[in-house]
């Protein structure tokens, strides 16, 4: 455990389901028109077969789930169908999501239910890492496959090139954000104005590149990368500005997440076997629990603090505790706190007093539990 202090702050915590930040997606649709038949098939399907609450499938009972699914997410998904997919599998009362990725996209999608959800900002701030592919010859509005061909070009890159000009897209840059981005303008997501063929004021904001590598590159006209990167960062916007410094043009084809904050590969679950598992669940040949992640996963890069169970209750109770003596932590910042080996609370430590900012409540399914059943 490191003991670095992260820049994730305990502000009231806004579950994400859609928008924001990295590949979050060009073409999220617009909301069907009140007189859409296909508006009155969904009425009906949720009250029943007939419209007229016949033949009503029996709804499920919700319960208290804790813990993160890291879903590998499948191309043509968007975010939040892939976290109500995963909320209803689970039949979990909350869910949410850390960070968008587009349905043109894969790959990691990190999914918070229950308790979780109050330590998605710290999976937010951490890094992300991606694998894309660049085909040249052609910018599009979107920056990516499903836009429209607004520049053309004969030229095509070589690796040389590509390469030399890597390190001015490397460390604290300035990036505009694609005009088909989820971001806010007066109120008015970007893609909503551009699809209505507003021209997008957008400017350049600082975003941070840990790393930019080209891992393949053919004579077809296509290039392989792998970047690393903080919050904020546009994938869409690297390929879009090569291409223009290179004299090429170029768009995302193929866009692959393989790490999202302390999760990697080896973290994802494919939505197949995530589905088997819960049909395996249900017949009673394994447990639910086997698919989750602890709580505290996503809290890998900030300190734990172990507390007895008399400080435990008071920090329980949203009260603070004083450390003191010779045993007493001589850090301060943000750590997680534990009692029996059990996670118990967020909180602020300084000058020897235990803050508590968000309290765990534990109870219900968990990655290290089997199911109980709530109070």
């Amino acid at each position: 455990m490191t003991v670095t202090t992260p820049g994730a702050t305990l502000a009231p915590h806004d579950v994400q389901h859609d928008g924001g930040d990295d590949a979050s997606s060009a073409h999220a649709r617009k909301p069907r028109d009140n007189n859409d038949p296909r508006n009155n098939d969904q009425r009906n399907n949720a009250r029943g077969k007939d419209g007229g609450g016949n033949n009503k499938q029996p709804r499920r009972d919700k319960r208290d789930v804790h813990g993160w699914v890291v879903l590998d997410k499948p191309i043509g998904m968007t975010s939040t169908h892939a976290v109500a997919v995963v909320k209803r599998l689970f039949s979990a009362k909350r869910a949410g999501h850390a960070g968008t990725l587009d349905p043109l996209a894969s790959g990691g999608l990190p999914i918070a239910m229950g308790e979780a959800t109050k330590t998605v900002p710290f999976v937010m701030d951490g890094r992300k890492r991606y694998r894309f592919t660049v085909a040249w010859g052609e910018e599009r509005d979107t920056d990516d496959t499903e836009g429209k061909v607004t520049q053309t070009s004969d030229v095509r890159p070589t690796p040389e090139a590509i390469r030399a000009l890597l390190p001015r897209f490397t460390g604290l840059i300035e990036q505009t954000p694609p005009q088909y981005s989820a971001i806010k303008i007066a109120g008015e997501r970007a893609y909503d104005m551009a699809r209505d063929g507003e021209i997008v004021p957008l400017v350049p904001r600082p975003v941070e590149i840990h790393e930019l590598t080209l891992v393949e590159h053919d004579d077809s006209g296509k290039s392989v990368f792998e970047a690393e990167c903080g919050k904020g960062t546009y994938v869409r916007a690297l390929a879009r500005d090569i291409g223009r410094l290179l004299g090429c043009y170029g768009h995302i084809c193929a866009l692959r997440r393989t790490l999202v904050g302390p999760f990697d590969e080896a973290d994802m679950i494919p939505l197949e076997q995530l589905q088997a598992l819960c049909d395996r669940a249900a017949s009673g040949e394994g447990s639910l629990a086997d698919a989750l992640l602890p709580v505290e996963t996503a809290l890998d890069d900030i300190p734990a603090l172990a507390v007895t169970r008399a400080d435990a209750a008071r920090l329980h109770r949203g009260q603070a505790v004083l450390l003191r003596g010779r045993d007493a932590p001589n850090t301060s910042g943000t750590v997680y706190v534990t009692v029996a080996g059990r996670l118990l609370a967020l909180a602020e430590l300084g000058n020897g007093e235990l803050i508590p900012k968000r309290v765990f409540n534990l109870t219900g399914l968990t990655a290290s539990s089997a199911l109980k059943e709530s109070n």
